[in-house]
């Protein structure tokens, strides 16, 4: 199992418990949390947007999409859109595309969080490569991160 070692000194640093799972090799944060037998709303998904000129992570419930016009409202933009793969391989050139996780504190990212996933006792989001998955509190992500919550998501009937 794998974890970037700089996520994994900051947690040991600061003295988070976490569990690191593997998930079979899935590709997708919503057949992740099947497989792992967690709620779909404990299940986070990293979504990098851009909003005028700025990158922010946002974070949402795997079996979510994201509402590009809340964003605009949320971050008083004049246009918000979901960021390029290149804008992303520069961003996190040590992650795998699509498998972030949602520690940007570490990259210098302001972190969304959506309003429902800080409802669940636990978050799981996927640790850097499509194998691998992290669970914790979200009491201790919320601690770390210091993330800001608001609603910004679809139903998980809507695609985005």
């Amino acid at each position: 199992m794998h974890i970037p070692q700089t996520l994994k000194a900051y947690l040991d640093h600061e003295h988070i418990h976490y569990d690191l799972l593997p998930n079979l090799e899935t590709f997708g944060a919503t057949e992740i949390s099947c497989r792992l037998q967690s709620s779909t709303n404990e299940m986070a998904k990293v979504v990098i947007v851009k909003a005028d000129e700025r990158f922010v992570m946002t974070v949402l419930p795997a079996n979510w999409s994201i509402d590009l016009h809340r964003l605009k409202d949320i971050f008083l933009a004049q246009h918000v859109r979901v960021a390029a793969e290149d804008e992303i391989r520069v961003l996190f050139p040590d992650c795998v595309l699509g498998a972030m996780p949602p520690f940007s504190n570490l990259d210098r990212l302001l972190v969304y969080i959506d309003q429902s996933l800080t409802e669940e006792e636990q978050i799981t989001f996927q640790a850097d490569i499509h194998s691998d998955a992290i669970r914790m509190r979200y009491m201790d992500f919320a601690a770390l991160v210091f993330p800001v919550v608001a609603e910004f998501h679809h139903s998980p009937s809507a695609v985005w």
